[in-house]
């Protein structure tokens, strides 16, 4: 089951608007369970998605947020929903009333059909803990349609879910997620690390080209988002066509920075110095060892906006060993890890104006991308480059393009 939104409009026209303008891209008309919006929506009642579901039994619900800008919640009205994996990886098993899910992200969660027979409505909506980001606030449904002879009440209950705001509830939710860690499904959380990184992750203003007409922050200025203050600019030639026959001159440069080049209080509530909002622009990478171990603290910035940014990386799996809201402190926050059954994640919402502490192995030679899974924010800049060496082994080693590949 997949939670998203719909445009009526050509999506690729309201991005090009939307980057062209520095702004933020308009609103979704419609939030959508599978294509439907649902019954709350008129224009749709009729084709609204429809699970058919038999009494006693237990059914696994695969859930995909394929939505473009924002972390959503998803319930079932009068259903607990038992979470058992994340990203393609078991988790212990979490009861709760709702999840709140990511961008790209997937959750695999159970529900028993043990209420009365009925129709019960499944709802999502969007969440924002950012007051001066535009969404569309409204709630997509589905319903779970028990099978038998009986009338169904009407109206349908609708879940309660967390206010669109309520960042305690997303972070709470996201918090207790535990690998499974058992005998049959070990797991193996880096314990001697090779490379800290620490990266902070901000929304930026840059000034508008002479050029243009930008709508973004009084007329001057656009948006831009950075990590370590370096906004990426994707290259025209690619980075791992580069590095595979050894040119990376002219596309990419390796020395992006282990930690901020500065350092003031990044969750400060107001009056951050208006200089530190403008980053700098290129495409750097980062190059690691094959099979070293990383740690990579992500700390969430409050210049411009503070917003929550789930944050992806390609190639590799990571363990989420900590997090939190504020600014992180190595001497008060590392003790506190969990190394025992961290969650083993592809992507992870770091707390609006918080932390999160994640370590992988960089046991997969090649290129790979580091990015928000905000469309907004990957689009403005958040997003760098891990280059994994080769290691010694046959297979541990970048394969080279098929023989099919096209000259450009």
């Amino acid at each position: 089951m997949n939670a998203g939104e719909w445009w009526q409009a050509d999506i690729q026209t309201v991005m090009e608007n939307f980057l062209e303008s520095g702004g933020d891209p308009a609103i979704s008309d419609a939030l959508t369970i599978n294509g439907q919006p649902g019954d709350l929506y008129n224009c749709s009642a009729s084709g609204t998605t429809k699970i058919k579901v038999d009494q006693g039994k237990t059914y696994l619900l695969r859930m995909v947020n394929a939505g473009m800008n924002n972390l959503m919640f998803f319930g079932i009205a009068n259903h607990s929903l038992t979470v058992v994996g994340s990203d393609g990886a078991y988790t212990k098993p979490l009861v709760s009333n709702y999840i709140t899910i990511a961008p790209g992200q997937t959750i695999d969660l159970l529900f028993e059909a043990n209420q009365p027979n009925n129709r019960y409505y499944v709802a999502a909506k969007l969440f924002n803990g950012q007051p001066a980001s535009r969404f569309q606030n409204s709630t997509t449904t589905a319903i779970i349609e028990y099978s038998g002879n009986y009338t169904p009440s009407n109206p349908l209950i609708v879940p309660s879910l967390p206010a669109s705001n309520d960042r305690n509830a997303s972070f709470n939710f996201t918090s207790s997620l535990r690998s499974l860690a058992s005998a049959e499904h070990p797991i193996d959380v880096p314990l001697t690390i090779k490379r800290t990184l620490f990266y902070t992750l901000s929304i930026n203003a840059i000034p508008c080209a002479a050029n243009e007409t930008c709508e973004a922050i009084r007329n001057t200025s656009r948006f831009a988002a950075s990590i370590n203050n370096i906004t990426f600019d994707m290259p025209s030639s690619s980075v791992l066509q580069a590095y595979y026959r050894g040119v990376s001159s002219g596309v990419y440069g390796d020395d992006f920075p282990d930690n901020p080049p500065l350092k003031f209080n990044y969750t400060q509530a107001s009056g951050l110095n208006a200089t530190l909002r403008l980053p700098t622009v290129g495409t750097e990478v980062t190059m690691l060892k094959h099979n070293h171990t990383v740690e990579l603290v992500f700390q969430g910035t409050n210049l411009v906006a503070g917003v929550d940014h789930p944050m992806h990386l390609h190639g590799h799996s990571f363990y989420v060993v900590g997090s939190g809201f504020g600014n992180y402190k190595r001497s008060r926050d590392a003790p506190n890890y969990n190394l025992v059954d961290p969650p083993h994640m592809q992507t992870i919402a770091v707390p609006q104006n918080g932390w999160t502490a994640i370590r992988f192995k960089a046991d997969n030679p090649g290129v790979w991308f580091m990015h928000c899974h905000f469309e907004r924010h990957v689009s403005w800049g958040m997003g760098m480059v891990f280059i994994v060496r080769n290691g010694k082994a046959s297979n541990d080693k970048v394969l080279p393009p098929p023989a099919d590949m096209p000259p450009c």
